[in-house]
């Protein structure tokens, strides 16, 4: 297991990546990235067996981002863990770049599914856990959801098959923010209670009142592994923005590229994390 202030050295670095990426792109949505960093360091650091001689491999754990705007926090993990280099975060966005808006795994190795389309990405997670199961192949399933991506009518078809299809090895995430484009989540489409509803269709639930603590993430996710003949699904409640303090709990950070001057201010105070 990675030390627990290393794991939180990598969380600092992701975030630094994704605001410098989204600056250099002058485009895209550094709000969600930035909640959900804690939750794809514990993945990829702690949980996944994925390295850099088994991404073409199906003989791997797999990781599906459904809210695939938040493409910024995959790539800068997937940059983090060596898989491709630094450098090429800054072609985020940009013509002929293997790093598009949404990710695209025709275009990179390493990322499992094209997403985007709200709804999709757990519908995916559920055919590979699925797969996995007939083919008797023992990884696992990872994949993260928003709270306003639950107002898609699919995730909850989605969640029913999963329970139906008894997929322990199936693990989900929601990153519940509470803040979406248009404002906040309860106020646009009120999905809540989230945890209540993926109870009542069968998941076993986890509530994270705090998903931006590393050591809490990492403990739900080991005891999702202990989850027999149900899926589960970790409800994180993070702060949009994390780790910036003019974008936290804003709304208006959802899909906006911070100013040069900006960028410089955030990663003064992300930097100031590290002591």
């Amino acid at each position: 297991m990675v030390e627990l202030e290393t794991l939180k050295k990598h969380a600092i670095n992701i975030r630094k990546n994704i605001v410098k990426m989204v600056t250099e792109a002058k485009s895209g949505h550094p709000g969600g990235s930035l909640s959900a960093v804690e939750i794809l360091t514990a993945i990829y650091f702690t949980q996944m067996d994925i390295t850099k001689d088994n991404l073409d491999s199906v003989d791997r754990d797999r990781f599906v981002l459904s809210k695939g705007h938040a493409s910024p926090v995959l790539y800068a993990t997937l940059a983090q863990k060596g898989f491709i280099d630094e450098k090429e975060l800054l072609t985020f966005r940009k013509i002929n770049s293997r790093l598009q808006g949404h990710p695209s795994m025709k275009k990179l190795v390493g990322v499992d599914m094209s997403t985007g389309s709200l709804g999709q990405g757990i519908s995916t997670a559920v055919g590979m856990a699925l797969s996995n199961k007939y083919h008797e192949n023992n990884h696992r399933v990872y994949t993260l959801l928003g709270d306003g991506e639950c107002q898609e009518g699919e995730v909850w078809e989605a969640a029913m098959s999963a329970a139906h299809y008894k997929l322990d090895n199936l693990l989900a995430f929601v990153d519940a923010n509470g803040l979406q484009i248009d404002g906040k989540v309860s106020d646009v489409m009120n999905p809540s209670p989230i945890d209540e509803k993926f109870k009542a269709f069968g998941w076993h639930v986890i509530v994270l009142e705090d998903g931006n603590n590393l050591e809490a993430v990492i403990e739900a996710c080991e005891q999702a592994k202990q989850v027999k003949e149900k899926p589960t699904v970790i409800v994180a409640k993070t702060v949009k923005g994390k780790g910036v303090s003019f974008m936290e709990n804003q709304a208006g950070w959802h899909g906006v590229a911070p100013s040069k001057e900006q960028c410089e201010q955030a990663l003064v105070e992300l930097e100031g994390g590290l002591n």
